[in-house]
């Protein structure tokens, strides 16, 4: 009887394990349940469909065929575009943790420190601990209030810039930009950045070399592209450039500070400090301190330059929304010969302009794309591990399903909607959610909210050469920053009763 039951015991012990093996070669075997997509073409895949159009268009366009989530082939990358508000959650919020990652890139690889920045950097502890300094100590609200004189200054001489060309057509786009670099020079390295001008014109070159797909990106496998389009060479030049200029503005901070003559108050200072402290997990070094400065400087000054613009170019092409936001500001401001920021706080008909400006001209209309580190499921798709996955926010923006004449400036559309661009509201996500949400929203929001407030205070406005509104080009630059390709050019004209 006690051999019959060992012998039972054995033998299911065995038809179990047999069972597991076979299951687990199963399972491992089961092909994956990849979204459906467009057929592709040898070697380059799906580019061919994107090519020549704006990608977040021609994305937007293929989903209307293929479906919110689809599998395309970016020459050897294997990726999942994502573009609706519902799998849009499913993203940020169902699978953050295991979407959480980045995908390798030439830029954060030589410009980025080997990817030890916050935007382009993988998932891994020091991440976590760099962006969490980012967001308590870098640009918490409190810290972005104390920056309020450098803002204040800066957008002063803009509207002096303005004033001084009153009844002359101009482009406002080169003193914007001029406006929040300086804004961003200052909060990060205080009131005397002496490189500043080759530090920006570097951001710049560094913007331009970048912007879009990058064939490098595309094809890694073959490495001699990067080689022979130029692209690895110039983005060295650009690296050594950006490192010779923070070397020698980090040396003149280290010998002010043991001189106790560092202000304490600027970003630099503030990352020296932390450093410095030896309470970090991971230890951090000065290049780690300068990949979060190009993070910064790339992330903080076109973005806000360019939600300017647009909002302007809305205004312009929609007078009754120009007059009431007039209205607005002046019954506001009543005369005021100077606005403070704490008076920005009343205008509430200029944030529902800034938000529906950034709904339909979100700054990356095209999120930063995550990588897949851990297997997971989107809408009952697998999702493996290193997929490439991209969110689409402009076509998340102007789904019909959740917004009403989706393409239409209309802020009042805002007026009784809680809905906000802070991340929860998967309809509206201009700067991404989730642990990968940009961390700069109130620093660039803030500059954009008093240049536009000053400039309707300030001034009435019209098209030159008596161009109707319609009129304007409202094509984007191809490339990830979606700018106007057109720049705005307007006439300004003094308020009379200011």
């Amino acid at each position: 009887m006690e051999a019959d039951l060992t012998f039972l015991v054995v033998l299911s012990s065995l038809i179990l394990s047999f069972y597991f093996i076979l299951h687990r070669k199963f399972k491992a075997s089961k092909p994956l349940n990849l979204p459906p997509g467009p057929p592709k073409l040898p070697i380059i895949g799906n580019l061919h469909q994107i090519g020549g159009a704006l990608p977040q268009h021609a994305f937007r366009e293929l989903a209307k065929k293929y479906g919110p989530i689809m599998h395309l082939q970016l020459g050897q990358i294997s990726t999942i575009v994502v573009s609706s508000p519902q799998l849009a959650k499913e993203v940020f919020k169902t699978n953050d943790l295991a979407l959480a990652s980045r995908p390798y890139t030439l830029l954060a690889d030589i410009v980025l420190y080997k990817s030890s920045d916050v935007a382009l950097g993988p998932y891994s502890d020091y991440w976590r601990q760099m962006k969490k300094i980012i967001t308590v100590e870098l640009l918490s609200p409190k810290k972005v209030r104390s920056f309020s004189c450098f803002r204040e200054q800066e957008v002063d001489h803009f509207i002096e810039f303005i004033g001084s060309n009153c009844g002359k057509p101009v482009i406002i786009r080169d003193k914007v930009t001029r406006m929040i670099n300086n804004i961003v020079c200052k909060s990060s390295f205080g009131d005397n950045c002496k490189q500043q001008d080759v530090l920006i014109e570097l951001v710049d070159e560094l913007g331009r070399l970048v912007s879009g797909f990058s064939v490098a990106d595309l094809f890694p496998e073959f490495g001699f592209l990067s080689v022979i389009s130029g692209m690895r060479s110039k983005l060295r030049k650009i690296h050594k450039s950006l490192d010779k200029i923070f070397d020698d503005i980090f040396e003149e901070r280290k010998n002010k500070r043991e001189r106790n003559e560092g202000s304490g108050d600027d970003l630099l200072d503030v990352l020296f400090t932390i450093k410095e402290s030896g309470s970090l997990q991971v230890p951090i070094t000065d290049n780690n301190i300068k990949a979060i400065f190009v993070n910064i400087f790339v992330g903080g000054t076109d973005t806000s330059a360019m939600t300017i613009e647009w909002a302007m170019t809305e205004l312009m092409r929609n007078p009754n929304v120009m007059e009431k936001a007039q209205k607005e500001v002046r019954d506001a401001f009543k005369g005021k010969k100077k606005i403070n920021e704490s008076d920005l706080q009343e205008l509430h008909y200029l944030n529902l302009v800034v938000k529906e400006t950034l709904r339909l001209h979100p700054s990356l209309p095209l999120l930063l794309p995550r990588e897949c580190r851990e297997q997971c499921q989107i809408d009952g798709y697998d999702i493996p591990l290193k997929m490439k996955v991209i969110v689409n926010a402009f076509a998340c923006a102007v789904d019909p399903e959740y917004w009403d004449d989706a393409e239409s400036f209309k802020p009042e559309r805002f007026e009784q909607s809680s809905i906000d661009f802070m991340g929860t509201n998967f309809e509206f996500v201009p700067f991404g959610s989730g642990r990968r949400i940009c961390p700069g929203i109130g620093f660039g929001v803030i500059s954009v909210k008093s240049a536009l407030a000053q400039m309707l205070y300030y001034f009435n406005w019209t098209l030159p050469y008596e161009l109707s509104p319609k009129s304007i080009d409202m094509t984007e630059n191809e490339g990830g920053v979606a700018i106007k390709k057109v720049p705005l050019m307007v006439t300004p004209t003094l308020y009379t009763s200011f």
